[in-house]
């Protein structure tokens, strides 16, 4: 059973809190899921927007059955349901599609969708936010199977999704989880005590993981880089799978990245309880 078939069923088995967030370019659902308790802290956890990097779904049920010994998270397993099926099916996804949609992505595509990262419309998902829109040096813009911006932030279904389920819920930290090379990405301009925060915590989950966490340059566009600048929260970019493994991970991959992923939503849970404790007895002594 391909992996979009498994969250689904996944998502109609689960008796706990779930909503149905938005559509697809072709008007698959895109879904979230809830466990844990609503009080602090809370977490939002998004997986596979780039479509080759869909083994990183699989992690959702998982983390989802682990549970949170402290607050609660939304998990949307696959923000970019077109893509995935686009990198694991190619043609015969197409064959799905209006003549028209098939025919264009089928010229984009060079003949070959199994290292595709966009979503149908050509627009890489991770590029098409609000912050430093167009600025990533790897930037297109033109329809491509990775890195075009689209027509304008926001342009893509799935990314005003996501945008409008975030605002919603109102997170106070999110992960976004990506494939390959072992490092968690945390900064994106933000200075002074909340970058010392998202500094301790990357620490933490690097710790929980054992990959690196490491500041980057060139990027924009990306969810990361939107919660970050525009919610003022932490937000972390997991890249993970060895970087020795070769895109698109399969299946057969996926017991190393559970091992080392499964307990991070549990671990940054409590590390944002144990950072809201250290902030109100540092203010309760600046009173006194």
């Amino acid at each position: 059973m391909d992996v979009v078939k498994r969250i689904y069923r996944f998502y109609e088995s689960w008796q706990g809190e779930k909503r149905l967030i938005g559509g697809s370019v072709s008007g698959l659902p895109i879904v979230a899921l809830f466990a844990g308790r609503h009080e602090y802290p809370q977490i939002l956890v998004q997986y596979a927007i780039h479509a080759r990097e869909w083994v990183t779904a699989l992690l959702a049920p998982e983390q989802i059955l682990g549970g949170l010994s402290r607050g609660g998270a939304w998990f949307v397993p696959l923000p970019n349901p077109d893509g995935v099926l686009l990198s694991l099916y190619g043609e015969e996804f197409l064959c799905r599609l209006p003549k028209k949609r098939a025919q264009f992505l089928r010229d984009i595509s060079g003949g070959s969708f199994s290292l595709w990262k966009a979503n149908a419309d050509g627009v890489d998902l991770n590029v098409n936010f609000s912050a430093g829109w167009g600025s990533g040096v790897k930037n297109v813009r033109y329809p491509s199977g990775e890195n075009y911006i689209g027509k304008r932030a926001f342009s893509e279904p799935e990314s005003r999704a996501l945008r409008r389920f975030t605002l919603e819920v109102k997170p106070d930290a999110t992960v976004s989880y990506h494939t390959k090379g072992e490092e968690i990405y945390w900064e994106y301009g933000q200075t002074g005590a909340r970058r010392e925060r998202d500094g301790r915590l990357a620490a933490a989950l690097a710790e929980e993981t054992g990959y690196e966490a490491k500041v980057i340059t060139g990027s924009g566009g990306g969810y990361k880089d939107w919660c970050i600048r525009e919610l003022k929260i932490p937000s972390f970019t997991i890249e993970a799978g060895s970087e020795r493994l070769e895109h698109p991970l399969t299946e057969a991959d996926f017991p190393s990245v559970y091992c080392k992923n499964r307990n991070v939503v549990r671990r940054l849970a409590q590390e944002l309880c144990a950072e809201e404790l250290w902030r109100r007895r540092k203010s309760s002594c600046g009173k006194r």
